[in-house]
């Protein structure tokens, strides 16, 4: 039996629980590992976000906000009857932000893998608006195919964005279509990102630990927002995943789930990281 749900059918379960969110255009089968590790110990509450996997796509008339995408989550917490943990990749990190920014007394922790939060780009000067201008070019690229009704020139365009060239035609098909239907999602998150007004002096207000991980030949733009949000929070640790790139956890999912899952075991009271049932290959991360 899977240990990820898609929703609290039982808010007062005696496990702590952990709430992950995947990254743009994935689904909350990204966390499938995830939950079978932790499983036996937590209640893994993994969510398809709007417009992926099998949730319909955003229809409101009025500009999509971080704070929409976050509404389900800050419903699971405030139903929860202790603190909960947030997981997030990518996007999904960005949407584990305003959920603990909006109910910061309720999170436990956090484990963040290369949330992509652009606006603090905005306020890191030169080298900030560089990075920005880079992936701006690209998300701009990808709303005018969009736009143009050729969805899968877009999906392409924005997967190997992330995934490197030539990495589109390794896809599965099934893979591929649920890009492509996933795709005029895109700017809608990006634009959510870039519209966001929480400002770095404001994560000063967590105080609870936080995991920063980032992949070692991700985007300069990542590293650059990781790098920020871990220094504008108290109890922050930023780390490294060697080999992997902003698809870390997917393409070294192993060592990812390892890490994120002793964040976890870590921060939970009651627990301690000796309960684990396998080894951390510590010497892979820094």
């Amino acid at each position: 039996m899977s240990h990820i749900a898609n929703h609290v059918r039982n808010p007062g379960d005696a496990k702590a629980i952990v709430i992950a969110l995947h990254c743009s255009g994935g689904s909350r089968s990204e966390w499938r590992q995830l939950g079978t590790v932790l499983g036996h110990r937590f209640r893994v509450i993994a969510l398809d976000l709007i417009g992926s996997g099998g949730s319909p796509h955003w229809t409101a008339e009025r500009a999509f906000r971080l704070s929409d995408e976050a509404a389900e989550v800050v419903r699971i917490i405030d139903e929860a009857k202790r603190p909960v943990h947030l997981v997030g990749h990518s996007y999904g990190g960005c949407v584990a932000l305003r959920a603990a920014f909006e109910r910061p007394t309720q999170v436990a922790s956090m484990t963040l893998y290369e949330p992509v939060s652009f606006h603090i780009l905005k306020s890191l000067g030169s080298e900030g608006k560089t990075a920005f201008e880079e992936f701006n070019a690209t998300a701009q690229s990808i709303r005018q195919l969009i736009l143009h009704g050729d969805r899968e020139a877009a999906a392409k365009r924005f997967f190997e964005y992330w995934s490197g060239e030539g990495s589109w035609a390794a896809l599965r098909v099934e893979a591929r279509n649920d890009l492509i239907r996933y795709i005029p999602k895109f700017f809608l998150e990006y634009s959510a990102t870039i519209s966001e007004r929480i400002p770095l002096y404001a994560y000063r207000r967590f105080n609870i630990p936080v995991l920063m991980l980032q992949g070692e030949h991700s985007p300069q733009s990542m590293h650059l927002i990781g790098g920020q949000l871990a220094k504008a929070m108290k109890f922050a640790s930023l780390q490294t995943v060697y080999g992997a790139g902003h698809m870390g956890p997917f393409t070294h999912a192993a060592i990812v789930n390892a890490m994120m899952t002793e964040w976890i075991v870590r921060a939970e009271p009651g627990m301690s990281s000796g309960e684990h049932a396998f080894d951390l290959p510590f010497d892979r991360v820094a």
